[in-house]
C-alpha cells in the first residue's frame, strides 16, 4: 500500500488545479474563473491530459482535486462524498500470481493519499474503484465507482503531487446507472462549489 502520509507538506495557500472529465459537469462560470482541466473520459485521457498539464505547470499549483460524478451500490444517489483512495478495478493478473487490482510487477495495490492531506473539508476518506466499463450489473462487493480518479491519482503520485476526488453519487451502479446519470450528471455542481470550492476561497 502507497501512503503519502508521510510527506510534510505546509502551504500558507491552497492553489489548487481542479480536475473534471466534462464540462457539463461544472459551470462556464467555473471553468472561466479558475485553473480548470478538462481531460475527457476514461483512464486514458485522464492520464494523458494531467500528466501533459503537470510537466508544463506543477510549480503553480499545490494541490489536484478532482470532481465528477461516481455510481455507488451502498451510498444514495445525491450524496455528495469525499475518495482518497484508489483501486484500478480493471487490473486483475491474479493468474500470474499478483494480486487483484494490483498492476504487475508493481508493489501498490491501493493508492492512499488519507493521510496528510493539506485540505478536505469531509474527511470520510472512502474508497473509488477506477475502471473504463460504465457499471450497470450488480457486483459482489460494495463501493464508489468512477472512470478517472485512479488515473489521476496515479499521476500525482508520479509528480509527488497531493490528490482528492470528490464524488456526487449520481446513479446505484445498476441497470439503471445510465439513465439515472444522464438525469443528474449537472446536479452535484452545487454541492461542490458550496462545500469545496468556497471553503478554499476562505481560506486566501
Amino acid at each position: 500500500m502507497l501512503s503519502l502520509g508521510s510527506v510534510k507538506v505546509n502551504f500558507m495557500k491552497i492553489n489548487p488545479l481542479y480536475v473534471v472529465a466534462l464540462k457539463d459537469e461544472v459551470s462556464s462560470e467555473f471553468i472561466n474563473e479558475f485553473d480548470v482541466l478538462i481531460t475527457g473520459v476514461g483512464k486514458v485521457n485522464s492520464t494523458y491530459e494531467l500528466t501533459k498539464h503537470l510537466a508544463e505547470n506543477k510549480s503553480e499549483y499545490n494541490l489536484i482535486i478532482n470532481f465528477g460524478t461516481a455510481g455507488s451500490n451502498y451510498l444514495p444517489p445525491g450524496s455528495f462524498v469525499d475518495c482518497t483512495k484508489f483501486f484500478e478495478k480493471d487490473m486483475d493478473c491474479q493468474p500470474l500470481g499478483f494480486e487483484i487490482y494490483q498492476t504487475p510487477f508493481e508493489e501498490d495495490t491501493k493508492l492512499d493519499f488519507s493521510l496528510g492531506s493539506i485540505y478536505n473539508p469531509i474527511k470520510r476518506n472512502l474508497t473509488c474503484f477506477t475502471g473504463d466499463k460504465f457499471v450497470t450489473e450488480d457486483l459482489d462487493y460494495q463501493g464508489i465507482f468512477d472512470m478517472e480518479a485512479y488515473a489521476l491519482a496515479k499521476v500525482c503520485k508520479n509528480f509527488q503531487m497531493q490528490f482528492i476526488s470528490f464524488k456526487y453519487i449520481s446513479d446505484g451502479a445498476d441497470n439503471n446507472s445510465a439513465d439515472d446519470w444522464n438525469e443528474n450528471i449537472s446536479s452535484g455542481y452545487k454541492k461542490f462549489y458550496e462545500i469545496v470550492v468556497e471553503g478554499i476561497l476562505k481560506q486566501d
